[in-house]
């Protein structure tokens, strides 16, 4: 089963990438790059990650830390407070 994720996630990712250039649109890891140059922090979801066997080493060297939602509540609590999903 493993080999057929990974066989699906390489195929969704190619399909996004090219649909990304055919519509100019900055890389994801461009949107990283906008999101942390601005002071913001990338932080990734315990159970996704869970999910598909990751670990923070297989993630982008933007996210700070691996959270869950009682973590992303306490965060996301307070004035000024901004949340984008991907």
């Amino acid at each position: 089963m493993a080999k057929v994720m990974e066989g699906i996630e390489a195929g969704v990712s190619a399909m996004m990438k090219s649909q990304m250039e055919k519509l100019d649109t900055p890389t994801i890891e461009a949107f990283l790059e906008f999101i942390t140059a601005g002071g913001g922090e990338i932080h990734t979801c315990k159970l996704a990650v869970d999910m598909f066997g990751l670990k923070k080493e297989d993630l982008s060297k933007h996210v700070v830390d691996i959270i869950t939602i009682g973590q992303f509540y306490k965060l996301s609590a307070g004035q000024g407070t901004q949340i984008i999903f991907t």
